[in-house]
């Protein structure tokens, strides 16, 4: 088990979640259950924050990639640690803005935003909309001058890095429905249309190479290509960019055999390549935005399972079902993603049974983990995924009309709710 300060056990040899009991939340909230720990969510933004000011001299802004996980009191959390945001949708950008997210500390992704969206991002003063394609930057040029504004922009542009991981979460080649290529010289040409609309501010250009990354060189070689279109496009326009994000993909442990650098090693490692290539290049060195989502909130999360049966095939496999499945945490059906699977009533017994976890929902496909390895259990016992922060109550569905779970955010050992359980009048509530 990945016993952390996030995750341990208690003298009743119980599982625990930020200090909480997860039987005891189980009973009190029901199954299934995403829970939180605040402390760790807390903690993880801390250290981006402290290693952003120690090797960027604090020229620099670490923004949550709350597609990760959004909801109003995750908005609140990073208001309260004075974070940046990223938003990938209106509606993520209004719940940003309900809990009253300062609107500048916000960037605008996306490779398709509608004009409504981006008339609500203009319209509310969003700091940075990161700009896909020529159609949107055209678009978001008309937008702004007919609210009378000055939108502050970045282009996304595709570096050509190989990140080493899922072909599905990579995004930094020039085969990626994602941003402007390099090696064609559309992100030059894109470049010099924007800085000649009179309604966009060009801030300066994000690039992202994809997500669950482990090694840190990829980093260092898109901070590498990135500087050197800022060299190129200096020597082209006479314009310097003051701004670089480097998006985000920072890996985090699912498993125990799962090793990565610490992110403070990242930062290190990546901020000397920014430091000394500009010098090298002749450019002022940059204001450095980063993206972290999955590394702030991925081992904070947990979700808790009843087990509904016991079905052992012989020589075949056994099946431990339970009551949630792909509506909950699609991301195996959708990568074959790995996860660590405990009972949570048994978390100090040796895991010595071999099972697939399978889901309640009426598709084959409906898996949460195969041949993984658990405690004997049994139905009524509660099962717990970890590490489960991370794009799963964010992908959640309501396939089967299965109402979606509620979040519990435990905060130095005590729970209260932050997203409400779902109902079915909740779900039926817009049909004719």
């Amino acid at each position: 088990m990945l016993v952390t300060k996030c995750v341990s056990t208690n003298l009743k040899g119980h599982l625990t979640i930020g200090g909480a009991d997860a039987i005891e939340l189980a009973e009190e909230f029901g199954t299934p259950l995403y829970v939180y720990s605040e402390n760790k969510i807390r903690q993880k933004i801390r250290e981006f924050v402290l290693s952003m000011n120690k090797y960027y001299n604090g020229n620099g802004l670490v923004c949550y990639a709350s597609k990760a996980f959004s909801c109003k009191e995750m908005y609140r959390i990073c208001m309260q640690e004075n974070i940046g945001v990223d938003v990938v949708s209106g509606g993520e950008l209004y719940t940003a803005l309900s809990v009253g997210f300062p609107a500048e500390k916000i960037v605008f992704h996306g490779n398709n935003k509608t004009p409504e969206e981006l008339s609500a991002a203009v319209e509310s003063g969003v700091g940075r909309i990161v700009v896909d394609n020529i159609t949107e930057l055209k678009m978001l040029d008309e937008i702004a001058a007919s609210e009378g504004k000055t939108a502050g922009i970045m282009l996304r542009i595709k570096p050509g890095i190989d990140a080493h991981t899922h072909d599905f979460i990579k995004t930094g080649q020039i085969d990626s429905k994602f941003g402007f290529a390099l090696e064609t010289g559309e992100a030059m040409e894109a470049v010099k249309a924007a800085l000649g609309m009179k309604n966009l501010k060009l801030r300066g250009l994000h690039s992202h190479i994809g997500s669950q990354i482990f090694d840190v060189d990829p980093f260092c070689l898109a901070a590498k290509v990135m500087l050197e279109f800022y060299r190129d496009i200096k020597a082209e326009t006479g314009v310097e960019l003051e701004e670089l994000n480097l998006g985000g993909g920072f890996g985090i442990k699912y498993l125990r055999s799962d090793a990565h650098e610490a992110y403070g090693e990242y930062m290190k490692q990546v901020s000397a390549v920014v430091h000394s290539f500009s010098h090298e290049l002749g450019i002022k060195t940059p204001f450095i935005l980063i993206e972290p989502g999955r590394s702030i909130v991925g081992v904070a999360g947990a979700t808790l399972y009843t087990v509904g049966s016991v079905k052992k095939i012989p020589g075949v496999r056994t099946y431990v079902s339970v009551d949630g499945g792909m509506t909950d945490n699609p991301r195996y059906a959708l990568y074959k993603s790995d996860y660590e699977v405990v009972c949570a009533n048994r978390a100090e017994e040796d895991r010595t049974e071999i099972v697939t976890v399978a889901g309640k929902c009426c598709e084959s496909g409906d898996l949460i983990q195969e041949n993984t390895k658990i405690q004997p259990v049994k139905p009524g016992d509660i099962l717990t995924v970890l590490s489960t922060g991370a794009y799963n109550y964010s992908m959640a569905s309501n396939y089967n009309r299965i109402p979606r779970p509620a979040v519990v955010m435990v905060k130095d050992g005590e729970a209260r709710v932050a997203v409400k359980r779902e109902t079915y009048d909740q779900i039926s509530q817009n049909d004719i």
